[in-house]
């Protein structure tokens, strides 16, 4: 799937599929963190039930308004004790499948927002 940002200004997900995102004309094959300002970290983890607290922590050092968490292929919300570290923080998340995930940040870094897309890329093994 090719996205389209509405302002070029922020960093944005150029296209993608279940397996892989684009940005900046770079595939990237495994879970990602992607910032609007152009922060992008490795993730390690390939699926929401191996999620920890751990993985929501690496997220606090990029100081973001809002996190758009892609869970993958489909739809999987986490407990809320494994990101209890954002919400003491005032920092809000939004869970959705890794394609709208895409979209939907997408259309807020567009706006300006400080979002950060945390990124499950199905077929990643590097699951920590």
């Amino acid at each position: 799937m090719k996205l389209q940002p509405d302002q070029l200004a922020q960093q944005a997900i150029q296209a993608a599929e279940v397996d892989w995102v684009q940005v900046d004309g770079v595939q990237i094959r495994h879970s990602v963190l992607i910032g609007a300002k152009g922060e992008n970290e490795a993730w390690a983890c390939d699926q929401p039930s191996a999620l920890t607290a751990s993985h929501f922590e690496q997220i606090l050092a990029h100081k973001p308004e809002l996190v758009i968490f892609g869970s993958g292929a489909r739809q999987q919300f986490v407990h809320p004790k494994l990101y209890q570290c954002l919400i003491n923080q005032g920092i809000g998340l939004e869970t959705m499948d890794t394609l709208a995930a895409c979209r939907t940040y997408n259309v807020l870094a567009g706006e300006g927002r400080h979002v950060l897309a945390a990124l499950i890329i199905q077929g990643d093994t590097t699951c920590a």
